[in-house]
């Protein structure tokens, strides 16, 4: 059995307070876009000599790891602990481009956990699977119902990005635009460091909505707060972004701590490939 998770682009991003556990509150707008890993279980036969319930091949744009450390199998182990659930093989095709705020990691762990739930009829139902994927990350409980084909499933955040609401217009708006992804390989960015060097405060207006107006007028008012501390860090971010504007983009900005880019346009934009020779570079109609 095989399912397809989703990317997540953030539509603003702002850091509002500190909380006394260490963590922050923020307020985004996470909306699903068409890009996507591709993860498969399998039945293990009761003679098959596997020291572990759930074992995992990763191939793709894997990213060196411990496997039995990996969010799809912290999934499985998690559930297995309060359900009977057979031993699996697992595969992962990563596609989604890691480190790059686009909640691929999340978004696996969130789809074994309705995969695993469709496979062996558990009968969880989405607000109990989106308790099971909180405890595995702050935005995975997002991806239990994200889907990309249904721009409806966009949703505004608040917390650490575990307290979700409808968000009511990015699908309309977007419906019909292209998305251009650009993430360069070699830049890392150290998320901690990212919140280190921001200071928490209430934007003067809610991203939910900004994002209810047109396209066009988000330019000006859609801020995510990483940018400015990041920017300063890696400024071949900012240069990504400005280029993306200049190719035409409605809309440019940084996807949660980064380091991807993402531009909204209009139109289909012609070899923006080229433009970016050496990074990933996605083009997908929304």
């Amino acid at each position: 059995m095989i399912t397809f998770p989703c990317a997540k682009i953030n539509l603003g991003l702002n850091i509002v307070s500190k909380r006394a556990d260490g963590y922050h509150n923020l307020e985004t707008v996470f909306y699903p876009i068409p890009l996507t890993d591709a993860l498969e279980i399998k039945l293990m036969g009761e003679e098959f000599p596997s020291e572990v319930a759930c074992d995992l091949k990763i191939t793709g744009n894997a990213v060196d790891c411990d496997e039995q450390k990996n969010l799809v199998v912290k999934a499985y182990n998690m559930l297995a602990a309060d359900f009977k659930i057979p031993r699996i093989h697992t595969h992962l095709v990563k596609r989604i481009p890691s480190q790059a705020g686009m909640g691929g990691g999340s978004a696996d762990a969130a789809y074994m956990i309705r995969l695993l739930d469709e496979r062996f009829r558990l009968n969880i139902g989405i607000p109990e699977m989106e308790r099971y994927a909180a405890k595995l990350g702050a935005d995975c409980a997002y991806f239990i119902s994200a889907d990309p084909e249904n721009g409806d499933t966009a949703c505004y955040a608040e917390g650490i990005g575990d307290v979700l609401m409808p968000a009511s217009g990015p699908g309309d708006n977007m419906k019909g635009y292209y998305i251009v992804v650009v993430k360069r390989d070699d830049i890392a960015v150290s998320t901690k460091d990212a919140y280190a060097a921001i200071t928490p405060k209430k934007p003067a207006k809610c991203c939910r909505d900004i994002v209810r107006q047109p396209i066009e007028t988000w330019k000006d008012e859609l801020v995510n707060d990483f940018e400015a501390p990041i920017f300063a860090m890696h400024p071949e971010l900012a240069e990504i972004k400005q280029k993306l504007y200049n190719l035409g983009a409605s809309y440019a900005a940084m996807s949660g701590s980064g380091s991807a880019i993402f531009g909204i346009f209009k139109h289909k934009p012609a070899n923006i490939e080229e433009q970016f020779e050496g990074m990933f570079c996605k083009v997908l109609k929304l």
